[in-house]
């Protein structure tokens, strides 16, 4: 069995990392935000860095609940969302700003309310 109190702890900073992800993206309204101004730019770095502690997270969660716990959460591509970390992590220097757009734009939410959802099934 694993330390709900780890757990939880790792789920909560899941949780508020999507929420700053989904207000950093509130002006963004195409991919081209983020490339065409530095401050664009900065955006997406700072959404990317995001995502990647979202994903190293995701994979800490996974080995400590010796990958119990995502599996009854099936409503997200978990491996995706740990795969994104890996990308940017891995190939930062061609991170396609498109692909993050799409991300922020239909998974981070999801994402968010699974999170939710599993620390209050946790209560």
């Amino acid at each position: 069995m694993y330390d709900k109190s780890l757990v939880q702890d790792i789920l909560n900073q899941i949780l508020n990392a999507s929420r700053t992800v989904q207000d950093r993206f509130i002006p963004i309204k195409s991919a081209s935000d983020f490339t065409n101004t530095p401050e664009g730019m900065e955006k997406l770095d700072a959404i990317c860095m995001l995502v990647i502690a979202i994903g190293e997270s995701l994979k800490n969660l996974d080995k400590i609940t010796e990958r119990s716990l995502l599996t009854r959460y099936s409503a997200v591509d978990w491996k995706g969302a740990m795969g994104m970390r890996d990308i940017i992590t891995h190939h930062y220097f061609d991170i396609d700003a498109e692909q993050i757009f799409w991300v922020c734009e239909h998974q981070i939410r999801p994402l968010a309310e699974t999170v939710k959802q599993m620390l209050d099934d946790m209560e």
